[in-house]
């Protein structure tokens, strides 16, 4: 079936001497791979436009198995993020942490609207990291293993003061908070942020101004919480650590 869809390239693999397999994020169908013949040469139509990042409209036959790109046209390039060294590695991990999570061919508006919304964010401003941190939580929810960051994960109590468990899944009170001796403590603050970040759009967040301290304890559990949960290895995690050793 021909189809016109406008999404973002996830990720490319070359395929034979001149072909490239492109993963790409889209709402109308979700995630999906599609070949792009003649790709690897450098002077196809095809080679710009099947770069990671790129923003374009695809003109392609959707088969049950790998779709095949007739003709494809850029919308954004996003350039700042192929200028930027920092900026290209918060998009590498957003790209690589979609392409993990997010089944194929299973359109979902609101996920792709966060992932286009965090690419915007990525592109225009000098920091990411919370808006990183709001999407994964929305994928969380998606791929079934979302903290409770409303309540207490164990009694649903809303009383403060609260313990975020790895092993529980989320939030402890105090009456709960036994069940988990490595339960992490939070202030008051923190806990508020988890339930933002969880639950409102980025769309409605103009700037986001959190404590450096608060922050890295938001990305520690949040890596802690995924290693524990997510099944994947994320290679482009281990990029970003390394460029906060060298803040």
């Amino acid at each position: 079936m021909l189809e016109k869809i406008q999404g973002v390239v996830l990720k490319t693999r070359d395929y034979g001497e001149s072909h490239k397999i492109v993963t790409i994020f889209s709402r109308k169908l979700g995630k999906l791979s599609a070949i792009a013949k003649g790709a690897k040469k450098p002077k196809s139509r095809m080679a710009a436009v099947t770069q990671p990042f790129i923003y374009a409209e695809f003109l392609m036959y959707v088969n049950k198995g790998l779709s095949t790109i007739q003709q494809a046209e850029i919308i954004d390039s996003f350039r700042p993020i192929r200028e930027d060294i920092k900026k290209t590695t918060y998009a590498a991990y957003l790209a690589e942490l979609t392409d993990k999570l997010v089944e194929d061919k299973q359109p979902d508006g609101f996920i792709y609207e966060q992932f286009f919304q965090t690419m915007e964010w990525i592109n225009s401003k000098e920091e990411a990291d919370i808006p990183l941190m709001m999407y994964e939580l929305k994928l969380y929810k998606k791929g079934g293993f979302a903290p409770t960051v409303d309540c207490c994960s164990s009694c649903q109590s809303v009383t403060p003061p609260f313990v975020f468990s790895i092993q529980e899944a989320g939030l402890l009170c105090a009456l709960c908070r036994s069940m988990d001796e490595r339960a992490i403590e939070l202030p008051k603050g923190v806990v508020k942020l988890l339930f933002i970040f969880a639950t409102v759009d980025l769309q409605r967040v103009s700037t986001i101004s959190v404590k450096e301290q608060n922050k890295q304890l938001l990305r520690d559990l949040l890596d802690h919480y995924y290693d524990h949960y997510g099944g994947y290895l994320l290679k482009s995690r281990k990029l970003l650590k390394q460029m906060d050793l060298l803040k």
